[in-house]
């Protein structure tokens, strides 16, 4: 069973980092512009849009720490940065601020830019995975990233029952309690990559 990495599979880790992606990718936080792209273009296909945000966030879980060596970088440092970011999307989801704006002129061209990059696997995302590999195993991370894809494609695919159900008030208690959860595990990660730093 070890051959097939079974004994590293953690649940609490599995938990931790699923919680950790679903707050970052904030699929319930970004309803109202979900709904509001569904509204300029139509419905939006769900299975395709899941697909192409999985595919960018296993394309930079598996190439991105090969991307920081040719770039002179190390996982620890990137972790610290990655951390960073993580704090400032907690911040933005507390507070109501808004860092990474999404493209104005995006909904024009197809449903797949804004929704799946960078929406769904945008800057935010793609650092937390990276992030997420120096403190976590590579197996919990993928099942982690499987199981917020389930949780995409549920959402696009039920995107006028939530709104009904949620309403803005709903969505926006989901958007602040989900921040200061960003904000406790951007402190951990970037504790304990910082005193390993030389």
């Amino acid at each position: 069973m070890e051959n097939f990495g079974l004994s590293k599979i953690d649940i609490s880790q599995i938990v931790t980092v699923t919680f950790t992606l679903f707050a970052v990718i904030d699929v319930l936080g970004s309803l109202p512009i979900i709904i509001s792209i569904k509204k300029k273009v139509g419905d939006i296909n769900a299975w395709q849009a899941t697909l192409v945000s999985g595919g960018l966030m296993l394309l930079f879980f598996f190439i991105g720490e090969k991307m920081l060596e040719f770039m002179g970088l190390d996982i620890k440092s990137f972790a610290i940065a990655g951390s960073i970011v993580i704090f400032i999307l907690g911040l933005e989801m507390i507070l109501g601020l808004e860092f990474f704006k999404p493209d104005q002129d995006a909904a024009r061209t197809s449903t797949l830019v804004p929704v799946a990059f960078p929406l769904i696997a945008g800057s935010g995302t793609l650092t937390t995975v990276m992030s997420l590999k120096a403190a976590y195993q590579q197996y919990n991370i993928l099942i982690a990233i499987l199981i917020n894809l389930i949780i995409i494609y549920i959402t696009l695919r039920s995107v006028n029952f939530l709104e009904r159900i949620l309403g803005p008030s709903g969505i926006a208690v989901i958007r602040k309690f989900f921040g200061v959860i960003l904000l406790a595990i951007a402190v951990k990660i970037f504790r304990n990559n910082i005193g390993v730093l030389k």
